[in-house]
């Protein structure tokens, strides 16, 4: 340490304060270069810092995530096994339900030759003419009465109806008001009863087996890839202490557009994160994770169950009808997406075949018991 002046040698001398303070200010800047510099230097170790954490964990996070969707694949792979078991039950159902169907038919063209050996039968007798009148409107109306109790067919009942009161009113004879009485009542019950239009329904349904195939899956939307930014490089300032006053000229100017670049990156980054990120309500979250070979088969037990409901409803069978239609919409809300416009236009369709009232009981023809009773009283 160099000695200082005394005070006796520096208070005659009135040139000494004037040398050591441009000494002063000389030495002020490079050290508020210093300074600024070692700031700078802490910032950019802290920001590799945060940077490398973040990297490890985000490669710690997809490990896992690996790790999780193999054990979901493998959960995959046992419910393949299950729903392939679930398609062969079915398959037999249906083949069962075919069976009935074709024991159904055999029982109608049973019908049919039975109509026919009476028809022949009632050629064969000679009988009165109003015995033969009564007897072929006794036909067509039992005809008609199992029509209607079978299938519900009211119009086929209506026209049999219809020609059975054309056919009392040829003969003009007092005995049969009793008959056309009873004739023209079942027409006005069987126009009473609502109609139900079983052709239209099962064509709203056939159009949505068809949709079927079109209907997007949670699984099947691909999420976006998020654009890989380039790396900001921060140039840090000179080391030459040399540059004094204009480093602190320059760095104001530097601070405020390092600010100006920095709200425009951090509002352009936002930007894109909320173009990215989308925030939906997942109620069964394992149908994000289905594999191709499991939407197959999706799709194909939604067919099914449709079809089945479709067989419902052509026997009339309500609850079989109502069941599979429930289960058809429980299948769409758990595995489809449900703001798809195709899934929305599916499920409008079918809660309005669900809207439909099946359960109309079909009345007996009267007019049967009042042809038996003419017979017995005559």
């Amino acid at each position: 340490m160099s000695e200082s002046p005394k005070p006796s040698e520096t208070v005659p001398k009135q040139d000494k304060p004037a040398v050591t303070e441009p000494h002063l200010t000389a030495s002020s800047p490079p050290t508020k270069s210093r300074r600024l510099q070692k700031v700078l230097a802490v910032a950019v170790v802290l920001l590799a810092l945060l940077l490398v954490a973040q990297w490890w964990n985000s490669r710690v996070e997809t490990g896992n995530l690996r790790e999780e969707l193999a054990r979901r694949l493998q959960a995959g792979d046992s419910t393949n096994i299950e729903t392939k078991n679930l398609a062969s039950t079915v398959q037999e159902g249906v083949k069962e339900l075919q069976a009935k169907v074709a024991a159904l038919e055999a029982k109608q063209a049973e019908t049919q030759s039975q109509q026919l050996a009476l028809a022949q039968l009632y050629q064969d007798l000679s009988k009165s003419r109003d015995e033969w009148v009564l007897s072929e409107i006794e036909q067509v109306l039992s005809t008609a009465n199992q029509q209607l109790q079978l299938s519900g067919n009211i119009q086929g009942a209506l026209i049999a109806l219809q020609n059975a009161d054309r056919s009392l009113s040829r003969p003009d004879k007092p005995q049969f008001l009793s008959i056309r009485r009873a004739v023209t009542q079942d027409m006005d019950r069987l126009k009473a009863l609502p109609v139900v239009d079983l052709t239209g329904i099962a064509l709203r349904l056939d159009s949505v087996i068809s949709q079927v195939d079109k209907l997007p899956l949670y699984a099947d939307e691909k999420p976006a890839v998020a654009p890989i930014q380039p790396k900001t490089q921060v140039v840090s300032p000179s080391e030459n202490g040399a540059q004094g006053a204009s480093v602190r000229a320059q760095a104001s100017e530097w601070w405020s557009s390092v600010q100006n670049k920095w709200h425009s990156w951090s509002s352009e980054m936002w930007g894109e994160i909320k173009q990215l990120v989308r925030v939906r309500n997942v109620e069964e979250p394992d149908a994000l994770l289905v594999s191709p070979a499991q939407a197959y088969f999706i799709r194909e037990n939604l067919k099914l169950r449709l079809l089945n409901a479709r067989l419902g409803l052509l026997t009339r069978n309500e609850s079989a009808f109502r069941s599979d239609l429930m289960a058809a919409q429980d299948a769409i809300n758990k595995y489809f997406d449900p703001i798809a416009k195709q899934t929305q236009s599916a499920q409008t369709i079918l809660r309005q075949v669900q809207e439909s009232n099946l359960s109309i009981e079909m009345p007996a023809l009267e007019s049967l018991t009042a042809i038996n009773n003419f017979k017995t009283k005559h």
